[in-house]
């Protein structure tokens, strides 16, 4: 599970109060957490680091020191806050700042999205919380940079509009971080730390995505490395640009709404930035961001006291609801939730039951007894089944046991097999399990991969 460490005046001064160990232990909850750790810093105590554990990888905005301090501000004080930016999918706004997108990157790296904010001089303690929240989500969500990867700029130093295209990897070069020399792309991915750590994302590929300014300047190569000369951000700054880029859409939108709502929350004001696109996408051609995509959910009442075992009116059902940051109209019977900008984890009613759950507090929930008793023992069938295998293993035969869930690489790429014939996970943990197998012979034949010279 994730873990963050967030500067403790930070921290407290975005959560409007400031508590001791136990008044946090008690909040953390609402947010999934649990307290990991608390360092103070006897010389400097503004350096005084809480380190915290989150329990769920499908609320990301809570990766950082805004999101969690958002969430449990929210609960406490049952203001949600307004962010006016967003612009609602399919409409467009005038925006100053825009990137032009290339056919070239179609095929490697096709989406991008992207804000800037400004007005907040940059302190160490938000420049490390940009940080480690680029490095948490680009890691955790973004599955290691592969499907979203996060770049910061000036962008006072840019000339625009931004350009994002496909380029040749061996005659195109540029002086990246952590270098003084110039580097063609290919060498980034042999000699450069980032390029070892993250050119499996690009082997293989003829073209390689590079982002640049209007007078041809570069500004990254995605998603491996910044450059040394329009790529850095420093301690004092007061403008970002922040670009997000990633081959699946709704990851790389959220990831760039998470991020300018943490920095609102900072002070930041957001301003827009305008993506145009020469393809078809599932956001259109043109496209405004931060951008609101999310889609309303609805949960029956009935529903929700059934499963929570409640007796809650709808007016408590939406209180709940609210305190989490949700927005919630009430159409008869049911609660039609509108998620916050920065979430996109609502894909079932069950989703909606369960912030009203932790909106009410698991603490108002009364214990109560079991009414049913029952013996534990084996089933019939579990009985036949251990009785056939120690025949089996008596045999000579040997047991395999294997996930249910594999990986595209093992099932497709490996087997063959067509993959509208798989089931895939709409939200894997993981690539390695992303999709429902459809038979044991891909674990068969990868165990026998790696015992063949065991077998001789």
């Amino acid at each position: 599970m994730p873990k963050i460490e967030v500067n403790e005046k930070l921290f407290f001064s975005l959560l409007g109060v400031n508590l001791d160990v136990d008044a946090l232990e008690k909040i953390l909850p609402t947010a999934k957490a649990e307290l990991d750790g608390w360092e103070k810093n006897s010389e400097n105590p503004e350096n005084n680091t809480i380190k915290i554990e989150l329990n769920d990888t499908n609320r990301p905005d809570l990766w950082s020191t805004a999101g969690l301090a958002r969430q449990l501000r929210i609960h406490r004080t049952k203001v949600r806050p307004e962010y006016d930016f967003f612009v609602p999918l399919g409409k467009t706004v005038q925006a100053f700042y825009k990137v032009e997108v290339s056919e070239s990157v179609r095929k490697v790296r096709p989406f991008l999205a992207g804000f800037v904010a400004h007005g907040v001089p940059i302190t160490d303690a938000m420049l490390k919380d940009m940080i480690q929240t680029q490095e948490k989500l680009t890691w955790n969500y973004g599955r290691k940079r592969k499907t979203v990867s996060i770049g910061l700029y000036r962008p006072s130093v840019i000339a625009w509009p931004v350009q994002y295209k496909g380029v040749d990897p061996d005659t195109t070069s540029f002086v990246p971080l952590q270098e003084t020399r110039k580097m063609t792309l290919r060498q980034i991915l042999a000699e450069h730390p980032k390029g070892k750590d993250y050119g499996f994302i690009l082997e293989g590929e003829p073209v390689h995505p590079l982002l640049l300014d209007a007078k041809d300047r570069v500004l990254s190569y995605p998603p491996i490395i910044n450059s040394a000369d329009l790529g850095a951000v420093l301690v004092g700054d007061e403008d970002l640009f922040i670009e997000v880029t990633g081959s699946d859409y709704p990851s790389v939108a959220l990831t760039a709404s998470i991020m300018a709502c943490d920095l609102k929350d900072m002070g930041f004001a957001i301003e827009n930035v305008e993506v145009n696109y020469p393809y078809d996408t599932p956001f259109g051609r043109k496209v405004v961001f931060p951008s609101f995509f999310q889609k309303e959910v609805k949960a029956e009442l009935s529903q929700i006291n059934k499963l929570l075992g409640t007796t809650l009116n709808l007016d408590e059902a939406k209180a709940a609801a609210v305190s989490m940051g949700l927005k919630v109209e009430v159409s008869g019977s049911v609660l039609v939730i509108s998620p916050a900008e920065y979430r996109n984890d609502f894909l079932h009613p069950v989703d909606v039951m369960e912030d009203v759950l932790i909106g009410i507090g698991m603490e108002n929930f009364k214990p109560e007894r079991p009414r049913d008793f029952t013996i534990g023992r084996l089933s019939p069938i579990e009985l036949f089944s251990r009785q056939a295998k120690l025949a089996l293993v008596g045999m000579g035969y040997q047991e395999m046991i294997y996930n249910y869930l594999g990986s595209a690489k093992d099932y497709i790429e490996r087997m063959g097999i067509e993959p509208s014939t798989l089931v895939k996970i709409s939200n894997p943990m993981s690539a390695n399990f992303e999709y429902l197998r459809n038979s044991p012979l891909p674990g068969l034949l990868g165990t026998e991969t790696v015992s063949v010279k065991a077998a001789k």
